[in-house]
């Protein structure tokens, strides 16, 4: 006889598992199917984001910037460094060690919150009276029922036409994390968030790393200022970037791989590496989800189709995160997880994709909330912004990291804080304040006039808004 419980959340990554965790804490009989597994085969909840992606990349961007900044910014210091080296398996040892943390984390806070666990994968079966049939496949197959169903099932690296990724020549992130060595020549395919990342990484570990983008400008979702800004930074920093190239055959040989393109300006070109990353978007995660045994829609993209609530066209079935519409990042996703349970329980949560937070984790750390001046300019809305560098900032001074600057971009009219965009230190977590603004609809004159603690980098938020009205004090 299969268990039956109020709610069945399919995927444990970032909306899953904060899902099926809210549901418990609200009360609800839940259980969570996820089918990552570790090295010993044993669970691994946190779907790409703890296992392939969010966190181990940061631990891999930690590790790296350590080296750099001892091969190139301890003796201003006055530290002395001798004999630097680099040992790539420790350095992988402790990016594992932290993803299993962050596994055994996840299934301490299950058994926490009553959250029952199921290690396999979880499809649809049929719909029967007051909810689903739920197929887990895993060691033995079994089946489960449940009145309300949460798919969270994410996201999956998009392969180049007719070029499957080897995990060995030819990365996804997934293999973009596990190089065993420093390749001498690694080429990236595409210059967004894991693009950047992970060529950052292989550069300050002594790779000579070459990013194609097929796109004419840098990080188009990004402030065009603040792009410029952190474009400038990391061709001194010596990542080599093309634009407006067009990828045509992707050879992978003992050898490395060899890439033909054409450049923007209509030149035959071809470049062989070691390796080769290939990041050029994710797409949303239904295979195997036997969607069509239910009659769930999906969009033209593949996705889950939802409401602005996260509802399907299926009464008590729910889809989050990547593997629906919206920005894919692991903090949406969890914000939409937790609004979820809660609309299950009654309650009226809300979801702002205006206020969503995006950060890239280079150095310069890139992050921005709202909208840009691209963006307000393309609907004809009025506004004023102000900007203050990194250079003029004394905590950024002693910290010895001066590059870039902070943006504040207000409404001309009512001063309300419409975009914050910053490039430069701790960029990641400076961005909160900006969110919480957003949250409240503060204007510039509000952040302008809050204190700040003298010396911090946070400074130069205010310092920014402060120019929005042309009065900044330091600059």
């Amino acid at each position: 006889m299969s268990k039956n419980f109020d709610v069945i959340v399919i995927g444990g990554g970032p909306g899953g598992y904060i899902a099926a965790i809210r549901a418990g804490q609200l009360g609800f009989s839940t259980a969570c199917i996820d089918e990552w597994k570790d090295s010993k085969g044993g669970p691994a909840p946190g779907g790409t984001c703890t296992n392939v992606g969010c966190i181990p990349s940061k631990a891999l961007l930690q590790s790296s910037e350590h080296f750099d900044h001892a091969r190139h910014q301890f003796a201003a210091h006055g530290i002395q460094a001798q004999g630097l080296g680099i040992d790539v398996a420790k350095m992988l040892d402790r990016k594992d060690r932290i993803v299993r943390q962050n596994n055994e984390g996840i299934l301490y806070l299950f058994k926490k919150n009553k959250v029952t666990f199921f290690h396999g994968r979880g499809s649809f079966a049929k719909a029967i009276d007051g909810g689903y049939e739920i197929r887990v496949a895993g060691a033995s197959e079994q089946t489960i029922t449940g009145t309300n169903v949460i798919v969270a099932t994410g996201s999956t690296a998009r392969a180049l036409p007719g070029v499957d990724f080897d995990e060995k020549l030819v990365l996804s992130n997934d293999g973009a994390l596990r190089m065993p060595t420093v390749p001498d020549k690694l080429g990236v395919i595409g210059s967004g968030v894991i693009g950047l990342e992970m060529g950052s990484v292989w550069r300050r570990l002594g790779s000579d790393v070459t990013v194609l983008e097929a796109l004419p400008a840098f990080l188009g979702a990004a402030d065009e200022q603040i792009a410029k800004e952190a474009l400038k930074a990391f061709t001194k920093q010596g990542l080599k970037i093309e634009f407006g190239i067009t990828v045509g055959a992707v050879q992978a040989s003992p050898e490395g791989v060899q890439v033909d393109y054409t450049d923007a300006k209509g030149g035959a070109r071809t470049l062989a590496f070691d390796r080769l990353i290939v990041s050029i978007g994710r797409v949303p995660n239904t295979t195997g989800l036997n969607a069509e045994a239910v009659g769930l829609r999906l969009d033209e993209r593949g996705a889950i189709a939802v409401d602005d609530e996260c509802r399907t066209n299926l009464p008590g079935v729910w889809a989050v995160g990547d593997v629906v519409r919206g920005p894919m990042l692991a903090h949406k996703a969890e914000e939409e997880g937790v609004a979820v349970a809660e609309r299950i329980a009654g309650q009226h949560p809300h979801v702002d994709f205006n206020t969503v937070p995006w950060v890239i984790y280079t150095s310069p750390e890139i992050a921005w909330v709202g909208q840009t001046e691209q963006q307000l300019k393309a609907a004809g809305r009025s506004y004023r912004s102000g900007t203050f560098p990194f250079l003029a900032n004394g905590r950024a001074r002693a910290l010895g990291d001066t590059t870039g600057l902070a943006k504040v971009i207000a409404d001309a009219q009512t001063d309300e804080i419409l975009g914050v965009h910053i490039v430069g230190p701790f960029a990641s977590e400076l961005i909160a304040e900006a969110v919480v603004a957003m949250e409240f609809k503060a204007s510039a004159e509000d952040i302008a006039r809050i204190c700040h603690a003298h010396p911090s980098l946070s400074e130069a938020t205010k310092e920014a808004a402060l120019a929005v009205d042309k009065r900044s004090l330091n600059f």
